[in-house]
Order: structure tokens, then C-alpha cells, then sequence
């Protein structure tokens, strides 16, 4: 849940600043972009599609699945039981927050309707934003775990740590599991004799 929190507000403020420092339009226009290294810049678009600027026209459509889908994933991510797992969930719900935010207090045609702020250019990829990327890094990090790792168990799924069970243990407390009492052996020597030692040191018989 933090993970979410955090990548929402991540989100946010960057737009925020986006929306402050820069100017929509192309970035001919004197101060518009702001160039950074390899052809990267920031550049305000606003997009009305899915995330990379996919599904144009589909914006209504799009954030009433990423309503869903966001609370799906937030119950998802306190639900796993590793740590791992519940950080990729939790971006993965925090940039889909992210971005329905902007759908929702952005909108001017109806509702969910809003246009979501993308900004980060990298000059062969499609204008994205922080949302995006932990989509992108969530999901791609949920497959990768589940084919390297696996789907980790739920806590008291497993048995015993040594593999044995509660019938290994007799109802004497022999963790061996002999049924051999451990009472002392009779008094005699099994003839039928039972003639003891007199207190005088000689033998006595009756």
C-alpha cells in the first residue's frame, strides 16, 4: 500500500511540475521542451488514450477499467505474502491511480473523459509519465518472478519442517514411535522363586 502512495504522489507532482515548467505544443516553440541527453527532453502532451498514447478515443472506456483494475491490484498486493510481490502489485496500482486521477479531475467532456499528462520524451518511444514506467516495471517484474521464482506460499501452507507428522510420537512420548513400555522388569528370576535374602545375610526359606 505505501508503494502505491508513493508512486502516486511521485506522479502527481511531476505533472504538476510539467504543467508549470513546460508548454504544450511543439517544441520548436521557444521554450516548450526542455532538452536533456541522448534526444530525451521534456515535452507536455496530453493524452486522451491508453498509456504510450494507445487507444485514442477510448479515454471513458479506459478509465472505467483502470477504476477496477486499480482496486483489483491494491487488494492483490495485500494479499501477497512476499514482500517482492507486494511492491510490483503495488506500483503496478499506483501508477493506474496515477493516471485515472488525471481522467477524473481533468475531464471536460463527461466523466473519466480527462486527458492524462505525459511529459518524458525519449525521441523513438511514445511521451509517457512516472504512472506509465510503474505500470510498465510492475508488470514486467510480477512475470519475471513468477517464472524465476514462483508463486510463493501462503503462510502455513507448508507441513512440518522436519517432514514427519503428529503419529510419530506415541502415546508414551517416545519420539520414535515404540510401543515399548518403559516399566521396570518384575522382581524374580522367573522361576517362581521368590525367596528374598534374609536381613541377616543367610538364606531363609518358609
Amino acid at each position: 500500500m505505501l508503494v502505491a502512495v508513493a508512486v502516486v504522489a511521485v506522479d502527481q507532482l511531476t505533472k504538476w511540475w510539467a504543467l508549470e515548467a513546460l508548454a504544450p505544443g511543439s517544441c520548436a516553440q521557444p521554450g516548450a521542451c526542455i532538452d536533456l541527453i541522448l534526444g530525451a527532453r521534456f515535452n507536455l502532451v496530453f493524452n486522451n488514450g491508453a498509456a504510450f498514447a494507445r487507444g485514442t478515443g477510448f479515454g471513458p472506456l479506459l478509465g472505467v477499467v483502470a477504476f477496477f483494475m486499480a482496486g483489483v491490484l491494491l487488494y492483490l498486493a495485500t494479499k501477497r505474502p512476499d514482500r517482492f510481490g507486494q511492491i510490483l502489485f503495488g506500483a503496478v496500482a499506483g501508477g493506474a491511480v496515477g493516471n485515472l486521477i488525471d481522467r477524473i479531475f481533468r475531464a471536460d467532456d463527461g466523466p473519466l473523459s480527462g486527458a492524462v499528462v505525459d511529459f518524458i520524451d525519449l525521441g523513438w518511444w511514445p511521451v509517457f509519465n512516472i504512472a506509465d514506467s510503474a505500470i510498465v516495471v510492475g508488470v514486467v517484474g510480477i512475470i519475471a518472478h513468477a517464472f524465476i521464482v514462483g508463486e510463493p506460499e501462503a503462510p502455513g501452507a507448508e507441513g512440518p519442517a522436519d517432514g514427519g507428522s503428529d503419529d510419530d510420537v506415541d502415546q508414551d512420548g517416545d519420539p520414535d514411535g515404540d510401543d515399548v513400555e518403559d516399566d521396570d522388569p518384575p522382581v524374580g528370576n522367573g522361576t517362581g522363586d521368590d525367596r528374598r535374602p534374609s536381613p541377616a545375610g543367610g538364606d531363609r526359606s518358609e
